[in-house]
């Protein structure tokens, strides 16, 4: 009877520890390219493909080189902006999709599907004649600029992820304090802003940290719209493919994923703080 019951337990204990070397397996091949570009941003070679030593030219060069610091800060800048925006916009609807339910919601979440599921470059030869035509041929200069034409483009698909992310977290919560309020004879805005918005803020900031990065991370839109002065960063990469990456690339990649990795960190804290659970935490992060 033991021997019959030893086999099961054995292949168990085998199966577990197959999967068990498996996963690891599978998180060396997706974290193994981020070590490489760690490892080869101190590499003092001239190319960033043959190691010819280690060495701190990279992280000097990025200084150095205006055109990689001024990629990075157009990036940063229409980042910021973008999520700003995305986050002002999402919010709005998310509260209103779950707070003011009806039929108009599901014509609006099959909207912000499609927004979501539209393939980039759909989005970009979309964009490109549409802010054409808002700035030279309508007259609004604002269109020509290549911050705004960013801001526009990277705003897009976060609204819906921001939308989606407000939705879910004021979902889950009854309408408890709000109703006190408003029994309490308190105007409909000063209970969104010290109730609703309270109750939101985790989402919120969730939401404007994905805009954030998600709005770092765009190229394909980014290089359609963008304008003379104004390359980001993603596109500047992009375009040093042709003539050869070099170590100074590697070099703010890291410093930007270091960047990207401390503010996921941040707002982490601050969920905690509100009384988040970690479980809560990662529904509100992944909407």
């Amino acid at each position: 009877m033991t021997s019959t019951n030893s086999k099961p337990r054995r292949q168990f204990k085998l199966t577990e520890a197959s999967l068990g070397v498996w996963s690891v397996i599978v998180f060396i091949f997706l974290f193994a390219p981020i070590i490489v570009i760690f490892v080869y941003s101190f590499n003092s070679g001239r190319l960033l493909a043959a190691w010819d030593g280690f060495g701190f030219d990279g992280y000097q060069a990025m200084l150095e080189k205006t055109a990689v610091t001024s990629s990075v800060w157009v990036s940063l800048r229409a980042g910021v902006f973008s999520a700003l925006l995305a986050t002002l916009l999402g919010t709005l609807a998310g509260v209103a999709m779950a707070r003011r339910p009806g039929k108009w919601v599901a014509w609006f979440s099959v909207l912000l599907l499609f927004v979501a599921i539209t393939p980039e470059i759909v989005d970009a030869v979309s964009l490109l004649p549409w802010v054409v035509f808002l700035g030279q041929d309508l007259g609004l200069g604002i269109f020509n600029d290549g911050i705004v034409r960013l801001v526009v483009g990277q705003s897009l698909f976060s609204t819906a992820v921001v939308t989606y992310i407000v939705r879910s977290r004021l979902v889950g919560l009854n309408e408890n304090l709000e109703e006190a309020s408003a029994d309490l004879y308190a105007p409909p805005a000063r209970t969104f802003w010290k109730i609703t918005l309270p109750l939101a803020m985790p989402a919120v900031l969730a939401g404007g940290l994905l805009s954030f990065t998600l709005g770092l991370d765009n190229t394909i839109v980014a290089s359609f719209v963008q304008v003379s002065g104004t390359t980001p960063w993603p596109v500047y990469v992009l375009s040093s493919v042709r003539t050869g990456l070099r170590p100074d690339i590697a070099s703010m990649s890291v410093v930007m994923l270091v960047l990207t990795l401390g503010a996921l960190a941040l707002v982490a804290v601050v969920l905690k703080k509100s009384g988040d659970s970690a479980s809560q935490i990662a529904r509100t992060m992944a909407g």
